[in-house]
């Protein structure tokens, strides 16, 4: 059976393939829950029509995206905690800390798109990578201070 993708599907394609599947899952999964439709003369012309639509719109997204990356390129967010011997912060600074200070400084990031594997739990300086647009990468500077201490 083949069937044209509405959505973009694991290991089966992406939005608007043409794709050959067995006639169950097409019939029980992917048809019923609205990811592709059958593949007929009438049904590949408005996929051609959405392909087209869809390129113009990744275009738009993807010259946004770069505009706000030369922008995320000349910031630095710089936080202070408190940390211990050794340099080893109490605590942490994650991505939502991060993209709660972007925030503040004027851009609104999806805490998701900041690429950071695992917490910041040194004191020092980190270069932070954010994924803007599939083909877009941004990377800004995070420097985390150590607070001081009252005596």
């Amino acid at each position: 059976m083949e069937v044209i993708l509405k959505e973009d599907v694991i290991k089966l394609g992406s939005r608007g393939d043409v794709v050959k599947v067995a006639a169950g899952y097409g019939r029980n999964y992917l048809l019923p829950k609205k990811l592709a439709i059958e593949a007929n003369a009438a049904n590949k012309a408005v996929v051609v029509q959405m392909k087209a639509s869809a390129v113009r719109r990744n275009a738009k997204e993807k010259a946004g995206a770069e505009e706000l990356a030369k922008q995320i390129d000349a910031v630095a967010v710089s936080f202070t905690r408190k940390a211990g011997e050794g340099d080893h912060l109490f605590g942490s600074v994650t991505s939502s800390d991060i993209a709660a200070e972007l925030t503040k400084k004027g851009f609104d990031i999806d805490r998701r798109k900041i690429q950071l594997h695992e917490p910041l739990k040194q004191l020092g300086d980190f270069t932070i990578a954010v994924k803007l647009h599939k083909e877009v990468t941004a990377h800004f500077k995070v420097v985390i201070e150590k607070e001081a201490v009252e005596e």
